[in-house]
């Protein structure tokens, strides 16, 4: 009988490796790095590709370094030319002081740090072709690493869209921010807006537009949230190009944009406008 057990469990064992190992590296896309196959770990999820960041590090640069930080469940990739963190569960990993957005959030399976492969290859100043006909990506390496934030982002555009999304959407969810930050980008953007986040920001060509200018909230610090989604929207990531209002119902239930405007949708407190 115990013997018996003893097999069972070894079995068990056995069965649960193998599985690991399939469910971890098998995927109907491939990856290659300059004609190579990547070897790490490759998951679709959500419709987004993604590869094994230790993996996918090393192979791209022989000289990276990875490690892992258990009470943040954060993993630091470090090279000549990028220094890397992504955390499980959140929606962007840090490359060079750059916020680069994932709509499907970076994710930790059976050990093994997954980032969508595109970011991954942006983050590394590289190149991603995707072929159609053998569903795989080739990778090209580039530069090493992107350019840095410091040389990246403006600080006055920064500062002033951090503001606005914290005075508006401070307390709300982090979709919310960006939305946010999506239609002050939206209205720079636009002929009928000012082109600068200051001038939308505090645009009074039909009244003072945003509620915080007119009670002084938009001076208040923006808290760490505002500040990265203020960044992930300067990098580009937008939720809809053509949204340019947005409302909280429950304080303006009859507002003139809600009667006039074609809605796109509720994000957190706000419904949002074109």
């Amino acid at each position: 009988m115990k013997k018996a057990l003893s097999i069972f469990i070894i079995l068990v064992i056995v069965a649960t490796c193998l599985s690991t190992s399939v469910s971890a590296s098998s995927s109907w896309v491939s990856v290659s790095i300059e004609n190579s196959r990547f070897t790490g770990g490759v998951v679709v999820k959500d419709s987004t590709t993604f590869v094994g960041i230790r993996k996918f590090a090393t192979s791209m640069y022989s000289d990276a370094k990875v490690t892992y930080n258990y009470s943040t469940r954060t993993l630091t990739v470090q090279s000549s030319k990028l220094y890397l963190t992504a955390t499980d569960g959140k929606n962007y990993i840090v490359a060079n002081g750059r916020y680069l957005y994932t709509p499907s959030p970076v994710f930790m399976q059976y050990g093994v740090m997954y980032a969508p492969v595109l970011l991954m290859s942006r983050a590394f100043g590289a190149s991603a072709r995707w072929n159609n006909s053998t569903s795989s990506f080739n990778i090209t390496r580039g530069s090493g690493g992107i350019l840095s934030g410091s040389a990246f982002y403006n600080e006055d555009e920064v500062y002033w869209l951090s503001k606005i999304i914290n005075a508006e959407s401070g307390g709300e969810i982090f979709k919310g921010k960006l939305a946010v930050g999506n239609v002050i980008l939206n209205r720079v953007k636009s002929s009928y807006f000012p082109n600068t986040i200051y001038g939308v920001i505090f645009d009074r060509k039909n009244g003072t537009q945003f509620s915080p200018v007119a009670n002084g909230t938009i001076y208040k610090a923006p808290n760490a949230e505002s500040i990265i989604a203020a960044k992930i929207c300067l990098e580009g990531y937008s939720i809809d190009a053509g949204i340019l209002y947005f409302v909280n119902p429950a304080v303006a239930p009859n507002s003139w944009v809600a009667k006039n405007r074609p809605f796109y949708g509720q994000i957190g407190n706000h419904a949002f406008f074109y």
